[in-house]
């Protein structure tokens, strides 16, 4: 599948982007004031941080669901630790309470089965290959 992005920079902020996605309301990334940003929108690491949480709920609530499991929803707590990332290391800590399951093995099968969504998978084990290149200005 493919799907594009567009990301645009706003002339009249400092770093402030409008993100389009297809069929959704504009969303917005900035910085914040200590880097020189507006503190105006999520960073793009919390985007990078709640696109992990929110595949582990959707991953965990689609398992529940199959099972016919009493699960009433879920709440997840990213705790991140970026002291090392110069060094190449960022840590994500998960902690998610599944509401309604009060079988022990319950919970545990769903988080388990929660390191098994898709984007967990791909911050873990994948290979990402990004290429950058730059377009003509159209009309220059």
């Amino acid at each position: 599948m493919h799907k594009s992005i567009e990301i645009v920079s706003e002339r009249n902020s400092i770093f402030r982007q409008r993100v389009h996605i297809e069929g959704f309301e504009d969303l917005y990334s900035d910085v914040p004031v200590a880097f020189g940003g507006e503190g105006s929108a999520p960073d793009p690491h919390d985007y990078f941080d709640l696109s992990l949480g929110a595949c582990k709920a959707i991953t965990a609530q689609m398992y529940a669901r199959r099972k016919q499991w009493p699960l009433e929803g879920i709440s997840v707590r990213i705790n991140r630790d970026d002291s090392e990332e110069r060094k190449g290391v960022y840590r994500l800590e998960v902690v998610m309470t599944f509401h309604g399951i009060e079988d022990a093995d319950q919970r545990a099968r769903l988080e388990e089965i929660s390191d098994k969504c898709p984007i967990h998978r791909l911050m873990t084990s994948a290979t990402v290959e990004v290429t950058t290149s730059s377009a003509a200005i159209a009309g220059a």
